[in-house]
């Protein structure tokens, strides 16, 4: 196989499956919604979502189940023949299930269904069938409706894999969003990782202060700063009032474009004159994310904090970030 074919089949399937995908946007309708409405119920009762699947269903079964447990909406995955062993003892009359099967005629799905009927619980059906087995038996039929696999054959799941985990993930973020869950929900259900510290940390858990903080009067020099940053090992000085306001910021940076801009010795100036003046800022209560968001947006090394007074509290340089993990 030459490399020109190999990049061709290559192409062709990710078309054939942006393609299904697209198929399967414009199939989302009414029964969408009242999918949502019963699961919404189910979970205010005090239920969860179970989702079930087998083959390669139940790989994809269990990222919408994490994806939906991770953003608020209490779910989990069942095998469908550990159910039939036993398992069926963690399904309850207030859960709602979503089986999985593309062809509809999974027998260790369908065989599920008298059981879960004999518990109590209502059934979505994920077909791509809407005349199978899975779907005669559902209480409610989401319509997988993407096209052909992009297998050569049309055999191998794989447009069908990728459309059902696109909308269950719909599923997920309308659940997240009709529930009203927060980035401090998502926080408190990651607390490891990035993600959590990002989100769990404030800005006081993670700013310089004391030794580590340059704080200068507007009267000093910029060899004060200079001296005074080197101490503190920090790329940056802040200029405050005598009641401790910000008034300015002078960075490493800003040293660099002295030395080079052929102007003199720069060390004897006032650093009022050649700090910059009401820097961006950030407040000491915000979340360690906001801090992100700020050196991304203003393509900044290094952030004042203030308290509710604009009193210089604290500074945060980016060098910060990763070895606290954030980044």
């Amino acid at each position: 196989m030459t490399h020109e074919a190999m990049l061709a089949r290559a192409h062709e399937t990710i078309e054939t499956e942006i393609a299904g995908l697209r198929q399967a946007d414009q199939a989302i309708g009414p029964v969408f919604c009242e999918i949502v409405e019963a699961m919404l119920e189910a979970l205010a009762r005090g239920g969860k979502i179970v989702v079930t699947g087998i083959g390669k269903n139940i790989h994809v079964g269990e990222k919408i189940a994490a994806t939906m447990a991770s953003t608020g909406s209490t779910a989990m995955l069942l095998n469908p023949v550990q159910a039939m062993h036993g398992d069926l003892g963690m399904v309850t009359a207030a859960d709602i299930v979503l089986a999985i099967s593309y062809s509809g005629e999974s027998d260790e799905v369908i065989r599920l269904i008298p059981s879960l009927r004999r518990i109590g619980v209502k059934v979505i059906g994920m077909t791509g069938k809407a005349d199978s087995s899975l779907a005669r038996n559902s209480d409610w039929v989401y319509l997988i409706d993407c096209g052909r696999e992009a297998c050569p054959f049309n055999m191998a799941p794989t447009t069908s894999t990728t459309a059902t985990l696109a909308l269950g993930d719909a599923l997920a973020m309308v659940l997240l969003e009709a529930r009203g869950f927060k980035k401090e929900n998502f926080a408190l259900l990651h607390p490891a990782g990035a993600i959590g510290r990002a989100l769990l940390f404030r800005v006081k858990d993670i700013m310089r202060t004391g030794e580590r903080l340059v704080a200068l009067p507007e009267s000093a020099t910029v060899r004060d700063a200079v001296l005074a940053m080197t101490a503190a090992k920090s790329g940056c000085a802040c200029v405050t009032a005598p009641d401790g306001a910000l008034l300015g910021i002078f960075t490493d940076g800003d040293l660099r474009r002295l030395l080079t801009s052929a102007q003199g010795d720069p060390m004897p100036r006032p650093i009022a004159e050649v700090m910059i003046r009401n820097p961006t800022r950030i407040h000491l209560d915000a979340l360690a994310v906001e801090v992100l968001n700020t050196f991304e947006t203003h393509k900044m090394d290094d952030l004042p904090v203030v308290d509710e007074a604009n009193r210089l509290v604290g500074t945060i340089d980016i060098q910060d970030l990763p070895r606290m993990k954030i980044l």
